[in-house]
């Protein structure tokens, strides 16, 4: 979806898969927590990501499908608490609404969201960005009284070995590339992790622009000490990422119709 966007304003693009997104390698945890939930288990439920909610139904369809109903059926009970806009997108789809929106997609704006309502004695469900344990969230929630129940329904795995990262980078720093977008925090987490030195990656960086999705992954970019060119105002969807690129670049205007 992307890189159709960017090739329908005439760019060139070089597919560089970092990360596939799985499932959870063992399913039992996943369906404990979802039991619990269905049965009333929480009063509030944090959805850090649109992915993370699909990725429980599926869980649901595959193992357990009878349980879908009682599911939904809780969902729809409990007040639900978003980062962002995309995991409020996907319960939208299933005809619900978030009770509580963080207008900041980052933990930093989930606390602050949270950060005025009375959460003491409430159960909480903590549905993971993979599988870090958020601990400052977590440690928050705790520190106010809540209880909090964590769920992480997938996970981040390597899609290209370190090699062809390592062949990735090297292209960027003759100047091959233009400009290198990124989506999610794991995907720099992962060309860090490629077996060179961080000072390597950061000099490949250094010979092109560089454009982050949103405010999450901008800040991962900017912990590794990567300048961060190109970022969306607002809305942190691909559509928007492209035509940022697309003024980063000089590319001209964005066609009238997508």
């Amino acid at each position: 979806m992307f890189a159709g966007l960017l090739e329908r304003r005439g760019a060139r693009v070089l597919r560089a898969p970092l990360v596939d997104i799985l499932d959870a390698a063992d399913p039992a945890p996943v369906l404990a927590w979802l039991q619990a939930f269905a049965a009333g288990g929480c009063d509030d439920l944090v959805l850090l990501t649109g992915e993370g909610l699909r990725r429980l139904l599926a869980c649901l369809d595959r193992h357990e499908p009878t349980l879908r109903g009682p599911f939904l059926a809780a969902l729809g009970r409990v007040r639900c608490v978003t980062r962002g806009p995309k995991p409020a997108r996907a319960l939208r789809l299933l005809g619900l609404a978030p009770g509580l929106e963080a207008t900041t997609p980052t933990t930093a704006g989930v606390i602050q969201c949270l950060a005025d309502e009375p959460l003491a004695g409430r159960r909480i469900g903590v549905q993971l960005y993979g599988e870090d344990p958020n601990t400052p969230l977590v440690d928050f929630l705790r520190s106010r009284g809540a209880e909090p129940s964590c769920v992480a329904p997938y996970r981040y795995a390597n899609a290209s070995d370190d090699g062809t990262v390592r062949t990735l980078l090297a292209r960027i720093a003759t100047g091959e590339v233009a400009a290198i977008a990124f989506t999610s925090a794991s995907q720099v987490r992962r060309l860090f992790n490629a077996g060179m030195q961080p000072d390597g990656v950061r000099a490949a960086l250094a010979h092109a622009q560089v454009a982050a999705v949103g405010p999450v992954v901008a800040d991962e970019l900017e912990r590794h000490g990567v300048k961060v060119d190109a970022m969306p105002g607002s809305s942190w969807f691909m559509k928007p990422l492209a035509t940022e690129l697309v003024r980063l670049l000089g590319a001209g205007p964005p066609p009238a119709q997508e």
